[in-house]
């Protein structure tokens, strides 16, 4: 059997997507009752991190843990790649010594070529393109609280970033609907969204994109390596923060995501964020049961 990357969303079927979180629901509740998993007994991931790392680097650590395996963590600087080893020498070593790796990278390129020559799977925790195991994650929030997604209306407000073109991805996979409202300067990747264009509306206004939307998602108007940028983003951004006003465009029960960190005031008012409809800490808890249940899918 080839092995199996996680680069893309797309590197999943719909069906396999369902099944992960489905999965993850089931790790979840297993874990909260205080049964213990050690299906990955003996296994071992590497996490190569050129960005830092909060939730993704604690979720796949204490993750492997509560699957009986262990993880390593590896920074550039603390490795030979600091010393100019091409990282596909780099991969094969990895493939020699432990079951998978996970990068989290400035350039979404550096996750293909390592992948291109690895015999083990390959996780992107994140690159300047996509964020797919954020998106296990808000999909099963999703699920948990308001049923699958399939039909359903999610709007995106802010930059086209990494996190929409994930969203992108995903709507197609998944049978939703993503409408976009964003600055024409911040848009995301053309290519990705005319060829996913049967999922995605683009609209004129953050209150159109939020109309009758079942779950409204917004992230950091500067991501990291755009600080430099920061300012020039807040300006074209500023009608797009998602405050109560805006929120109550969507649907009563829609519910609020954001992958966090947040920043209160900007994107998103602490009224909502911190308010009923936030469901961010759910979020960000499930980003440890969803990838329990992704390196399940690859390993076993």
């Amino acid at each position: 059997m080839s092995v199996r990357h996680f680069l893309s969303e797309s590197d999943l079927t719909g069906d396999e997507f369902r099944a992960v979180i489905e999965a993850a629901i089931d790790i979840k509740k297993q874990w909260k009752s205080g049964k213990t998993r050690d299906t990955l007994r003996n296994r071992t991931l590497a996490m190569i991190f050129e960005k830092a790392s909060t939730r993704t680097r604690t979720s796949f650590e204490a993750g492997m843990v509560q699957l009986g395996g262990h993880a390593i963590n590896l920074s550039p600087n603390d490795s030979q790649l600091s010393r100019g080893e091409p990282i596909t020498d780099t991969s094969r070593v990895m493939s020699e010594m432990v079951d998978a790796v996970m990068l989290r990278t400035n350039s979404h390129a550096t996750q293909q070529e390592f992948a291109s020559v690895s015999r083990i799977p390959v996780i992107n925790g994140l690159s300047d393109r996509l964020h797919p195991c954020q998106l296990l994650a808000d999909i099963q929030t999703c699920v948990e609280l308001r049923g699958d997604v399939k039909g359903a209306r999610i709007a995106w407000i802010g930059p086209g970033n990494n996190m929409c073109n994930s969203f992108i991805n995903t709507a197609q996979l998944l049978d939703f609907t993503l409408a976009i409202a964003c600055p024409d300067a911040l848009r995301p990747d053309e290519n990705l969204a005319g060829q996913h264009a049967s999922h995605v509306e683009f609209c004129d206004t953050a209150a159109t994109a939020c109309q009758n939307a079942d779950v409204v998602v917004t992230d950091v108007w500067a991501s990291m390596g755009e600080e430099q940028d920061a300012a020039q983003y807040a300006e074209l951004l500023r009608p797009y923060q998602v405050n109560q006003a805006l929120l109550k465009q969507a649907s009563k029960d829609a519910i609020f995501l954001h992958c966090l960190p947040a920043h209160r005031g900007e994107e998103v008012t602490a009224e909502v964020i911190d308010g009923p409809q936030s469901a961010v800490w759910q979020e960000a808890g499930n980003r440890l049961h969803a990838q329990k249940a992704l390196l399940e899918f690859l390993l076993l």
